[in-house]
């Protein structure tokens, strides 16, 4: 699988990343082990959590696999900080923040992650006090890279302000939701940060799972994601996902990986984050990277798109 560096910095990652939003919630241990051993197995190496995932059950799936399989020095390990809530945004103190990294790390079992993401934006907190608390993470050793995730570009401006810049910036990025295109792509490729994308199949829409209605065993029909989905759920959503299954069929290929190689292929982009609940799911998803788009084909998608601009 390619690496790309990550914005202006020497990490790299692999262009496809790993997930792991559903480990130890909707992806039980054993699956997860397989998922991470086919992901290894096609040359990736950026692996994403989150401690919102499953209130922490992801990294702890993630810490244990990293002990048994000995894979750490293998894997660029991406970690999400989540924060308590109150108004009008996160907690992006300097404490909270770094207690939040502490307790990732714990529940990794590792002493530093490669690269470490404050989550949003917050009219609370100082913006100085959050740049300080992601340069302490560096100059502590507990973090190699940091990032900001959910930003808008003016925002994305002021957090380079700081002495430890961010090396990337996450967002949703797919053919139903293309508003980075707008701003924040542009900003990131000017500050030199590397973009990571995530929910590139449009929260599961693009594959076309959901044309005739809502299967049992998919996210729009889960207790927890069910809410997560429903914005994609909508007609402009389906003209894209119609355009998507067409090119897919023309071209011998699944909707799934179409998707993927759109987004894959974008300018700015350093990874895009699958997130697969099995490995039959992954193994399909990282067949992606045999697909090349004829241009023919990315300006229909380019224009049937548009709409989510």
């Amino acid at each position: 699988m390619e690496q790309r560096y990550v914005g202006r910095t020497g990490l790299r990652v692999s262009r496809l990343g790993l997930g792991t939003m559903t480990w130890g919630r909707e992806t039980d241990p054993d699956e997860a082990a397989n998922q991470l051993k086919a992901f290894l197995d096609a040359g990736g190496s950026l692996v994403d959590a989150g401690t919102r995932y499953g209130a922490g059950a992801c990294e702890e799936t993630l810490g244990k696999l990293l002990e048994t399989l000995g894979v750490r020095d293998h894997l660029v390990i991406s970690a999400k900080a989540v924060v308590p809530l109150h108004r009008p945004g996160p907690d992006l103190s300097r404490r909270s923040l770094l207690a939040a990294l502490d307790a990732t790390m714990a529940r990794l079992g590792t002493d530093h992650v490669d690269l470490w993401t404050a989550p949003g934006w917050s009219e609370a907190v100082p913006l100085e006090e959050t740049l300080s608390a992601l340069e302490m993470a560096v100059r502590s050793g507990r973090a190699r890279y940091v990032g900001i995730a959910n930003v808008a570009a003016w925002q994305a401006a002021l957090a380079c302000s700081g002495s430890s810049r961010p090396a990337a910036v996450h967002s949703e990025y797919s053919l139903v939701q293309r508003h980075p295109e707008n701003e924040l792509i542009p900003a990131a490729e000017h500050l030199g940060l590397g973009v990571i994308g995530w929910s590139p199949l449009g929260r599961g829409v693009l594959t076309g799972k959901y044309r005739h209605g809502t299967p049992a065993d998919s996210r729009a029909a889960s207790v927890h994601l069910a809410r997560f989905v429903e914005p994609y759920l909508d007609r402009p959503s389906r003209r894209i996902t119609d355009a998507v299954i067409a090119a897919a069929d023309g071209l011998g290929f699944s909707p799934l990986e179409i998707s993927l190689a759109w987004v894959r292929d974008r300018p700015g982009i350093s990874s895009v984050l699958l997130g697969a609940r099995t490995s039959g799911q992954l193994r399909q998803a990282l067949g992606s990277e045999d697909v090349e788009l004829p241009a023919e084909i990315l300006g229909v998608l380019d224009e049937v798109s548009a709409s989510a601009l």
